[in-house]
């Protein structure tokens, strides 16, 4: 959707730019924000428009959810565009995602092996397909445990649509406040969606230097039962 006309994005601030230079802008994004413009002028701020309010060359590789936060990576150009673009394609991006689930977890590491598919009734939501569904695969470790929320590192090994939030509802484990998986109790847990793309490690598309990008997280953990 292209904004209209006196429709003046803001700037992202300084300390959400967590890398820039000649080819690449890396962005902080916060909860609540889309990453590109969704359908209607009062969703046209957006990562994206933030993004090309800085630098106007700015292009999208990649999304968040919009209840997620963390890392978006934007290449500056076609050329710098397209190479990002291809290193997402072919998995040479690795990333790492920090989650607080409900309830504890009794091993400290796994795997969550799922194909997903879109849940074409009540789309935007995603579905497990084990038939038609694509691929999924999503590695955790725990990092933190609570008596009744354990915080998880997961690296995505593939980029589904909702492929954490449901990978991890799937095994009885819901994000945090996650409005589309979880029960209204566990939703109730925190006052937004508690995930957070914390880090991005590639080689630069024009400099093959080796990056690591790490976004500071904001994530609150559980409310306080008393405060539910």
């Amino acid at each position: 959707m292209t904004p209209t006309p006196d429709y003046n994005p803001p700037q992202p601030h300084a300390r959400d730019i967590l890398f820039e230079d000649e080819h690449l802008l890396a962005l902080n994004k916060p909860s609540g924000l889309l990453s590109v413009p969704g359908r209607g002028d009062h969703l046209s701020d957006c990562a994206e428009a933030r993004a090309k309010a800085h630098d106007r060359n700015a292009r999208t590789v990649h999304r968040l959810d919009m209840d997620t936060s963390g890392i978006l990576l934007f290449g500056k150009g076609a050329e710098a565009h397209r190479r990002l673009s291809l290193l997402f394609a072919e998995r040479k991006v690795q990333k790492r995602y920090l989650a607080w689930v409900d309830g504890p977890l009794r091993l400290d590491a796994g795997e969550i092996d799922l194909p997903l598919a879109v849940d074409w009734p009540n789309r935007p939501l995603q579905k497990i397909d084990r038939e038609n569904g694509k691929p999924s695969l999503t590695c955790w470790t725990v990092l933190e445990r609570l008596p009744d929320a354990t915080l998880l590192a997961l690296y995505p090994k593939t980029g589904r649509t909702h492929q954490l939030r449901l990978h991890c509802a799937a095994i009885g484990h819901a994000i945090l406040g996650d409005r589309f998986y979880a029960s209204p109790a566990i939703r109730k847990r925190a006052g937004r969606l508690q995930l957070h793309a914390e880090r991005l490690e590639f080689h630069h598309p024009m400099t093959d230097e080796k990056m690591t990008l790490h976004a500071p997280s904001d994530l609150t953990g559980p409310v306080p039962a008393k405060d539910r």
